[in-house]
């Protein structure tokens, strides 16, 4: 039996690539089973609903990413 969980989208920040068939990899605030949202990186169907396996970040480790890519050259 498959094991349900509860999300919400609190806020779409960013669509990051989009591929041939139409999925988007996306940078999201997400709400897991009622939690505090966490920023989230993971690829979602054209119509939204299913996904791919994906990376969940708190906003310690968001704000770690965030000054680890501040002044590369990208």
């Amino acid at each position: 039996m498959p094991v349900e969980f509860k999300y919400e989208i609190v806020e779409k920040i960013a669509v990051l690539s989009e591929s041939s068939k139409g999925w988007t990899k996306e940078l999201n605030l997400i709400s897991w089973n009622d939690r505090d949202p966490k920023y989230d990186i993971r690829e979602w169907s054209p119509d939204g609903e299913k996904m791919g396996k994906g990376i969940t970040l708190s906003d310690e480790e968001m704000e770690i990413l965030k000054k680890a890519l501040e002044g590369r050259d990208i």
